[in-house]
């Protein structure tokens, strides 16, 4: 339903994506890699919330839900990563 891609570049700087959430496709999602650029660290995303504003909803999960999922995702992508 929603996938995110995360990335650290050799410079430090880090890329988030995600696709599956919004209603225009692709996004970006600059509040996850501010706070993974200076802690990347699955612990540098607890206690932070996505805004589901611009989010879809549907049968499958409301806004609200896949903007938790998008957190979650960039988490264990950042885990998976090391």
């Amino acid at each position: 339903m929603t996938g995110v891609f995360v990335a650290q570049m050799k410079d430090g700087e880090v890329r988030v994506a995600a696709t599956g959430a919004a209603q225009d496709g692709v996004m970006r999602v600059p509040a996850i890699e501010a706070a993974l650029k200076p802690h990347w660290s699955a612990t540098a995303l607890d206690g932070m919330t996505i805004s589901a504003d611009g989010l879809m909803g549907d049968i499958h999960g409301s806004a609200a839900y896949r903007a938790n999922l998008i957190k979650v995702m960039a988490q264990r992508a950042v885990e998976a990563a090391g």
